[in-house]
């Protein structure tokens, strides 16, 4: 389609138009509004991974009676300083939340457990408590929670270390768990 020269306007059909049109008045311009913030992404593989969990702990052959009644719980994931656990260790984190197993099945537990470390991550918690008990009704098959809680954080990427309580926060039948930043 071609472009039609601009038609040229008599000074007549301006001053007639400006009549019919009256008086103009500016508009003053109206900010446009601030764009929708982005929804933060989805962690995806996070996600991923935490479905694929429960299979792979049927996988595992893992025998709780290994994991003795009174025995502390430690871990320090490779490439951080040892102080980071002493100071664990010492009670020198403060605790943002904690998750009681107590009366909780094994997979309740492990359910519990993905839920709590994710909703706490999402919080942005750094310091959290998981009270597994001390496994003292087990029986012959040793502290079940707590054989499962040692086994999940190990396997986590969101777990920095984690140490049994201090006696006044829960001891061996519990544990304080330092999680990484989310940044």
């Amino acid at each position: 389609m071609k472009r039609r020269p601009p038609t040229v306007i008599s000074e007549d059909d301006a001053r007639l138009f400006r009549e019919a049109i009256g008086e103009i008045r500016r508009i003053d311009p109206v900010a446009a509004p601030p764009p929708a913030p982005k929804p933060e992404p989805l962690p995806r593989m996070l996600e991923a991974d935490e479905a694929a969990v429960p299979g792979e702990l049927l996988e595992m052959a893992f025998d709780p009676a290994t994991l003795e009644v009174g025995e502390e719980l430690t871990y320090l994931r490779e490439g951080y300083p040892p102080k980071l656990l002493r100071e664990l260790k010492r009670g020198q984190f403060s605790v943002q939340d904690e998750l009681d197993l107590h009366q909780m099945n094994a997979a309740a537990a492990q359910a519990s457990i993905a839920t709590f470390l994710a909703e706490a991550r999402r919080r942005g918690l750094r310091c959290v408590r998981i009270i597994h008990g001390k496994g003292l009704r087990s029986k012959a098959a040793g502290p079940v929670l707590k054989a499962l809680t040692d086994r999940l954080l190990r396997r986590r990427d969101d777990v920095i270390a984690f140490a049994s309580a201090r006696p006044a926060q829960g001891g061996t039948g519990a544990v304080v768990v330092l999680l990484r930043n989310l940044r």
